[in-house]
């Protein structure tokens, strides 16, 4: 081995990390394996001829830490994490990507007016935003789905705030698409599907022996309402799912955009186009057949656009599941800035709801809601 030069580790091991977090799913090639065993030795030497600086260095972090969380613990009382009030703060918010879109429309029109109030949203799936919440990560989850007992017994507390729901898709150029949206598919057979993959070509969906094309089928990767929810319209969980994991709603549209013989699912509001409200330009909705009679009749013709879902949902049309209503988590209990953002809400912030694509949850369902809130 080389002598040991300092300057070459950090150089190699930071851009070891860099190369890796480019790469949505890493895979350990024989150049990788070289790679970490050398910056290991290189390691091992860097703490042999290092430790007392090693050892100096780390003293110092621990005090400094010591001395920031004193501070931290000192000038907060807010079980949140948020301080101040609408007059001045900052709230943060992650999970669920159904309920992102909505959120930040929300958060646009609530900074309008306080403006002195700064709210982070980021989205990675309503597993993360429990997670994070729980964690103290942040001050409010987004969940799409139902709050688990285990969950609650943690400290999570929640209220509902909007409704929507989760379509299953299908390629635009799938080759039977128009026996899929005149027929449509029973639930039994999108359960040999996504659940048991008894039914494994295109032909079989549509009684159409003489078409082989495979099923592709593809599913989310990260822990998810959508998932959750669709799987549970089967009378299953989300790790009974079968497919191709990809992490997160846009990534499973394009997925399914990208393989004329691919199948999936999507929240509405990453199923259709924001502007023109129709079907994602690639992206086919698959119509379920509810009565189960082979056919898809008038009234249950809900799926051309957006606004056809929406109010398919709100009418009880379409089944629930895979409608369902979106959540928002804190730990313990709703305090401070975010709290008063979750009163607007539910108040004031509800007329921003249809125009953005989501179900209002109706006036008695917003007064439970407002009392959970003030508990």
């Amino acid at each position: 081995m080389p002598p040991f030069d300092a300057g070459i580790f950090w150089a190699e091991f930071f851009g070891l990390i860099m190369d890796f977090e480019s790469r949505p799913e890493p895979l350990i090639t024989n150049r990788y394996w070289y790679s970490t065993k050398t910056l290991l030795w290189y390691f091992r030497r860097f703490v042999q001829e290092s430790m007392t600086r090693i050892t100096s260095i780390v003293l110092i972090l621990i005090v400094t830490t010591a001395v920031i969380a004193a501070g931290c613990i000192s000038s907060s009382a807010n079980t949140s994490g948020t301080t101040g009030t609408t007059e001045g703060g900052k709230i943060t918010i992650s999970g669920a990507f159904a309920l992102y879109p909505m959120m930040v429309k929300w958060a646009e029109e609530y900074q309008k007016i306080h403006p002195g109030v700064r709210v982070e949203i980021s989205a990675g799936g309503a597993g993360k935003g429990m997670t994070d919440t729980l964690t103290g990560m942040v001050d409010l989850g987004m969940v799409s789905r139902e709050i688990s007992p285990d969950e609650a017994a943690k400290g999570a507390v929640w209220v509902a705030v909007t409704k929507d729901a989760v379509v299953p898709t299908a390629n635009a150029q799938n080759p039977v698409l128009a026996d899929l949206q005149s027929k449509g598919v029973k639930k039994s057979v999108f359960k040999m599907i996504f659940i048991n993959g008894s039914v494994k070509t295109w032909g079989d969906v549509v009684n159409r022996p003489e078409v082989t094309d495979k099923i592709n089928v593809y599913t989310r990767s990260d822990s998810c309402g959508a998932a959750d929810i669709w799987a549970k319209y089967m009378g299953y969980a989300q790790e009974n799912l079968l497919g191709i994991g990809i992490y997160g709603d846009p990534g499973l549209a394009d997925a399914v955009k990208q393989d004329r013989l691919g199948t999936g699912f999507n929240n509405i509001g990453f199923a259709y186009d924001a502007e023109t409200g129709r079907p994602l330009s690639g992206l086919a909705i698959i119509p379920l057949d509810l009565n189960e009679n082979g056919k898809i009749d008038p009234d249950e013709q809900v799926y051309g656009t957006r606004a056809e879902i929406v109010n398919a949902i709100n009418t009880g049309k379409y089944p629930s599941p895979p409608a369902r209503e979106l959540n928002v988590v804190a730990k313990e209990r709703f305090t401070g800035p975010s709290k008063e953002f979750l009163q607007w809400v539910l108040t004031d912030g509800q007329q921003y709801v249809q125009e953005s694509g989501y179900i209002a949850l109706p006036k008695d369902r917003i007064n439970q809601q407002l009392e959970k809130l003030n508990r």
